[in-house]
């Protein structure tokens, strides 16, 4: 896998600095609430698990699993499909969507309209990655980790094709690895 990377952009030291520094900021912000953390799956659920180590408030957590890639896909197909949803009602709830990354952001932007809808008391968004060269919808990311510039990335979660999710870095793909076709 390691011989795929073409260069890390985010190391195991910057993950564990950057989950400290968001932790303690939404620490700082739900002092004294109760929210509830919204899993992005599956690239934000490394993400998440580390993430909430460094949230010092009560919280509880819950998965969404929302589409706009598909298999060996590198950029989206603007179709959203929602895989699975919430077990847990958000109406009332000051909501965390946890991202691993912000690129086009047409699926977050569909996936607030629907959690917006169910009249949740508040929502924020922190993603780990921010990738704002892609952007074609307007999103306001409230918590933000590391700006990227516009490089395929895997690692810490994220994937190509399901494989890499497991690097412990986030590195940049080379391009001979999904331009195959």
């Amino acid at each position: 896998m390691n011989n795929d990377i073409k260069e890390i952009l985010v190391t195991p030291e910057q993950i564990l600095e950057t989950n400290k520094k968001l932790g303690a900021q939404l620490s700082k912000d739900y002092e004294g609430k109760n929210p509830l953390f919204v899993c992005i799956l599956r690239g934000a659920a490394m993400f998440m698990m580390d993430l909430i180590k460094n949230v010092d408030v009560s919280l509880e957590y819950d998965f969404m699993d929302v589409s706009s890639y598909g298999g060996e896909n590198t950029v989206s197909t603007g179709e959203v499909k929602i895989i699975k949803d919430l077990d847990t009602s958000i109406k009332g709830r000051d909501v965390v969507i946890v991202e691993d990354i912000i690129d086009t952001g047409i699926t977050l932007d569909s996936l607030l309209d629907l959690l917006n809808a169910r009249q949740a008391n508040s929502i924020k968004i922190v993603s780990f990655l921010d990738k704002p060269d892609r952007r074609v919808k307007s999103i306001k990311v409230d918590y933000t980790g590391i700006q990227i510039p516009d490089e395929f990335v895997v690692g810490y979660g994220m994937d190509y094709d399901e494989k890499y999710r497991n690097l412990p870095y986030v590195g940049i793909l080379k391009p001979e690895v999904y331009n195959t076709k």
